[in-house]
């Protein structure tokens, strides 16, 4: 069955604006409870209900973006196998790396999320000629974040490593946001 790329695109709308609402909660969320020296079990009772209860109410409104939302990641199973590589390569490897150089972390996620919305949407334009501009949108701010975020973690005005690494999730929400508000309110 063939589906509206309109309806595809505000199904992924919905998705990015989800992953932005998430991630801008479960930032704040930690951020209060690092404040509070938290013990480090409750960061991931944080980042799992932040994820799982925006998605649960998503899903549950919007049952019918899930098929929307399979159908598009359907494209990618025509690639080649070397396409997909390089595919994969692109969003694992930053997170992959964050293991060898834990330091920078928040500038591997962001490297991560950009490469991996760049890559996903190179491939997607050649190989299934979609245009998928709010994934070039999280793709772009991801990327051109990672400067804003160094400046901002080696400035002398910050002295605190968390302010970095906080300010680092929220771009990360603002990408997200960014590309979801452009599918919801586009016309084509």
């Amino acid at each position: 069955m063939q589906q509206n790329p309109l309806e595809v695109r505000r199904a992924f709308g919905i998705l990015f604006i989800g992953v932005s609402i998430a991630v801008g909660v479960a930032s704040v969320l930690s951020e209060i409870a690092f404040v509070n020296k938290t013990p480090i079990f409750y960061y991931g009772m944080i980042w799992f209900g932040s994820f799982g209860i925006t998605f649960g109410i998503i899903f549950g409104r919007f049952r019918k973006i899930i098929s929307s939302i399979k159908g598009r990641m359907k494209n990618s199973i025509k690639w080649t196998r070397n396409v997909k590589a390089v595919n994969g390569l692109c969003w694992a490897a930053p997170f992959a790396a964050i293991g060898a150089v834990p330091s920078f972390y928040q500038y591997l996620i962001l490297l991560g999320i950009g490469l991996g919305n760049l890559s996903t949407y190179l491939f997607m334009k050649k190989y299934s000629g979609l245009d998928n501009r709010e994934q070039i949108i999280v793709a772009i701010i991801s990327l051109a974040a990672i400067p804003i975020a160094i400046v901002i973690d080696t400035s002398g005005f910050i002295t605190s490593q968390t302010i970095a690494v906080i300010t680092s999730r929220i771009l990360i929400a603002i990408a997200y946001g960014a590309g979801g508000i452009y599918a919801l309110t586009t016309k084509k």
